[in-house]
């Protein structure tokens, strides 16, 4: 199903909007590194004009380490929800959310560089409480076939250690069962009120929170991309993700 005035309808006549969007691949694109995944101006512009709505609640839900987001983005006044949920920015002020030590983060780590050593061109990301495995620069039926052999070992010892394996954008990742994107917008919507809501991602990890909001009769979720889904409807990229909120700040209507 597209998107149409439908959603910028609800959008103008809610007075309690929570918007949820995805970083990477959602409003904006995939770079050969994290830290080159630098948001626009025309993005920063959109994000700082819902911020300035008194209606709308923005947060930026990310797996991203925390530090890491927060330096491209956490000059503007929004909440940052990041690592999948086990960091949260809420008025400027960083939160822990899951009761982990990362101790185990020794016993996997050693796995993760044995699969870089095998396929040239990725990369491992280690952020406070998860540990992530990038091919997107490898070539790809190699990084697939690694993603694999990666996922096989991580099967055996994740249950050990009470972890999760998530799958993503050309990644592979593992953190604890304490948190996913779902379980933290689960708890955000306790209490919430919000009149409408409006969830955007593009890959698995975002899935969560779509499953969490598939029964919420006031929420609106989109997946960014191809793919199979829970979201009830699609944009194709990052840029119509970017016209589509600008739609809404500017109160354009949406054309089917």
């Amino acid at each position: 199903m597209s998107i149409n005035h439908f959603l910028l309808n609800k959008f103008q006549e809610a007075k309690h909007i929570l918007i949820l969007l995805d970083y990477d691949g959602t409003v904006v694109e995939y770079a050969a590194t994290p830290n080159r995944a630098l948001p626009t101006h025309r993005l920063l512009n959109v994000l700082l004009k819902l911020c300035g709505n008194p209606r709308v609640q923005l947060i930026i839900v990310t797996g991203r380490a925390y530090q890491n987001i927060d330096r491209l983005i956490g000059s503007l006044p929004l909440d940052i929800i990041a690592e999948h949920g086990a960091m949260m920015k809420i008025k400027g002020h960083w939160e822990k959310r899951i009761n982990d030590d990362g101790s185990w983060k020794n016993k996997i780590l050693p796995f993760f560089n044995m699969i870089t050593s095998s396929c040239p061109n990725s990369f491992v990301e280690e952020k406070h409480y998860s540990i992530a495995w990038h091919y997107r620069n490898a070539d790809k039926e190699a990084g697939y076939h690694h993603s694999m052999e990666l996922i096989r070992i991580l099967e055996h010892i994740a249950p050990s250690y009470n972890l999760e394996i998530f799958t993503g954008h050309c990644m592979v990742e593992i953190m604890s069962k304490e948190t996913n994107k779902g379980i933290v917008t689960e708890s955000i919507l306790t209490g919430g009120g919000y009149d409408y809501i409006l969830c955007a991602g593009d890959d698995r990890t975002d899935e969560y929170m779509f499953r969490s909001l598939e029964n919420v009769k006031n929420a609106d979720t989109i997946k960014v991309g191809a793919g199979e889904t829970l979201a009830k409807y699609r944009l194709n990229n990052v840029e119509q993700t970017i016209s589509f909120l600008e739609k809404l700040v500017s109160n354009e209507q949406i054309e089917d």
